[in-house]
């Protein structure tokens, strides 16, 4: 048996075993030289808030030459959010967009009625034996603007509002906390930001969006005075504010994401989510016959619709 001290609950603040609604441990995919996490959607919970899907990527280092790519492949009726801990992935898109992403920035590709990306290493990044470590998010869209024009936005690392207290650190990727404001635009409320606590620090999560999650990366953190490690979904209860505190001896690092309840159940097959159901099969259809849109620089390869497991 072994004793780890935790802080006290902070008065007002829901007991540690009150807190947390459901947890949920991701599960391990390797794809082929690193392993990805995936917790949404999960048996257990299909979103919280407006987030469908969440992936771990990493944290992953590639011998010289390697890195990952992800040949074009299409979206519908969501925005996927990249954010990377480590590393740097080169994303290109049907609307002309190419771009690096690199720690502490932000990329929100808005697919609407049909969005076409790839996400690859960069040659001359392969050429340093490159790693890869970050998160994956999408973001279903309200049902009347599931179908709005496709988008691309970049954030980088210094446009993204940070709070600094004591041994807490955070950056707002997008919503409101703590009194900053993202300038990332979102059509529904969203929050999403990154934390880190040096061994003893707290933060105060409130309980302004009605759902919302904590995804454990590094260290461990308490609730109410109850321990969690890294590599676990943290579903919260809505309405109860809480305190996390890092508890272990090494710093702690974890996310929070949520928002507003979404209008409806989605459905999602392969990339595509959409609340019809017909509207997943026409995009099916779509991209069997090739009439998305192609990505410019990167035409020449794609990702087949996948086939029916028999």
């Amino acid at each position: 048996m072994s004793y780890q001290p935790c802080p006290d609950p902070v008065p007002g603040d829901a007991a540690g075993a009150d807190a947390i609604e459901t947890v949920i441990l991701p599960r391990a995919r390797d794809l082929g030289g690193f392993e990805v996490r995936r917790a949404l959607p999960s048996p257990k919970r299909q979103m919280v808030g407006p987030f469908i899907f969440f992936d771990q990527m990493g944290p992953a280092e590639f011998v010289l030459g390697e890195g990952i790519d992800v040949r074009p492949h299409p979206h519908i009726n969501l925005a996927t959010v990249t954010y990377l801990f480590d590393g740097e992935i080169m994303h290109r898109d049907s609307l002309g967009t190419e771009i690096a992403i690199r720690p502490g920035a932000m990329n929100l590709m808005t697919a609407g009625r049909g969005i076409v990306h790839s996400e690859r290493t960069a040659p001359a990044e392969k050429a340093r034996g490159p790693r890869l470590f970050g998160l994956q998010t999408w973001v279903a869209l309200p049902a009347e603007r599931e179908e709005m024009d496709p988008a691309f936005a970049h954030f980088a690392k210094d446009e993204l509002p940070m709070l600094a207290d004591g041994g807490a650190s955070a950056r707002l990727v997008m919503g409101e906390a703590w009194g900053l404001a993202s300038p990332a635009a979102s059509p529904m409320p969203t929050v999403y930001a990154d934390i880190a606590l040096e061994p003893g620090a707290s933060i105060p999560i409130d309980a302004a969006y009605e759902e919302r999650a904590l995804y454990t990366v590094a260290g461990t953190i308490a609730i109410g005075g109850v321990a969690h490690g890294p590599g676990a979904l943290l579903v919260l209860r809505p309405g109860d504010p809480i305190t996390v505190t890092g508890s272990g001896p090494e710093p702690a690092r974890f996310v929070l994401v949520g928002g507003a309840t979404m209008d409806g159940p989605r459905y999602i097959w392969w990339n595509f989510v959409s609340s019809r159901k017909e509207r997943i099969e026409q995009a099916k259809a779509e991209w069997k016959s090739g009439r998305f849109d192609t990505v410019p620089g990167d035409a020449e390869e794609f990702i087949p619709l996948p086939e029916p497991r028999r």
